[in-house]
């Protein structure tokens, strides 16, 4: 199990912003130096210098503070560095500017397995419970919720009916991101990838919004920071630091497995308690 949860606590990576200028404005020098700045910090993480890439991010954060791909990214490389509180504050400041809802769902996401590792499985829960309102489709955030929920349940938190009634909350929070009604205007067309989040091109940040998680490369191979060349893009565009994404099958033959092995250590408990009773020779109609 320790495996699993290893490889699914995974992170991802989000690339350089990309701001998209009307013809007639002028782009602002703060923005794209800090974007400069977040590929130098990716590079810089991607070998292992996570001290230098900590000092990058933390130039491009001060240029530009809207900066999603600055702090979510900070936080990944706090959270390589098992500084897993440093990390939760970049996710959750990651989260607060994220303009659409691919980044916001990646902030959860990881927030939650800050939390996870610090053994504060109430609050992952929660977190994971938010990545899932921005992308209902993602097996690998459902999947971390269950360890989570299975884990609070250990320490004497949850089950029963507030279960029931998370659960109900969180399928019709579903159902209302997967019609289009919630607050954001980023579209969700129940694909894993967000192809659609272009949205008011003075908001959007370009096609690297399209999910990455869990891939060691992009997709579709071309993410574009709209206002950068060609070899920026590439040179912005960073391994994942870790692999994690299962297809539903394989989640739902995992969840199966965890339960038989609960019924398993359940049934030796209930063989312990009889043992040594009495056995009924008549049967009771």
């Amino acid at each position: 199990m320790k495996n699993f949860i290893n490889n699914l606590l995974s992170l991802t990576f989000i690339l350089v912003t990309g701001v998209v200028f009307a013809q007639s404005e002028k782009p602002d020098p703060a923005i794209l130096e800090a974007q400069d700045f977040v590929a130098e910090a990716n590079d810089e993480f991607a070998s292992n210098e996570f001290a230098a890439a900590e000092s990058a991010y933390r130039k491009a954060v001060a240029k530009d503070p809207a900066n999603t791909a600055a702090k979510y990214n900070m936080g990944n490389n706090y959270y390589r560095n098992k500084k897993y509180g440093e990390g939760m504050n970049r996710y959750i400041q990651a989260a607060e500017v994220a303009q659409t809802k691919a980044e916001k769902h990646k902030a959860f996401h990881n927030l939650g397995n800050a939390f996870y590792q610090q053994k504060d499985f109430k609050k992952a829960v929660e977190a994971y419970k938010n990545a899932l309102r921005n992308d209902p489709t993602d097996e690998e955030t459902r999947y971390n919720l269950a360890l989570a929920k299975k884990e609070e349940e250990k320490n004497g938190g949850g089950g029963g009916d507030d279960e029931n009634q998370d659960q109900n909350q969180d399928q019709n929070e579903d159902q209302k991101d997967q019609d289009g009604e919630g607050d954001d205007k980023e579209s969700d067309d129940g694909k894993p990838k967000d192809q659609d989040d272009q949205g008011d091109e003075k908001k959007d940040q370009g096609d690297q919004n399209k999910d990455d998680k869990g891939k060691p490369e992009d997709k579709d191979g071309d993410q574009k920071d709209q206002g950068k060349d060609g070899d920026k893009e590439k040179q912005q565009q960073q391994p994942q630091p870790g692999q994690g994404q299962l297809s539903p099958q394989q989640v739902k033959s995992l969840l199966e497995a965890m339960k038989n092995e609960e019924n398993k250590v359940q049934d030796k408990i209930n063989a312990q308690k009889v043992k040594g009773a009495k056995v009924k020779t008549d049967k009771d109609w």
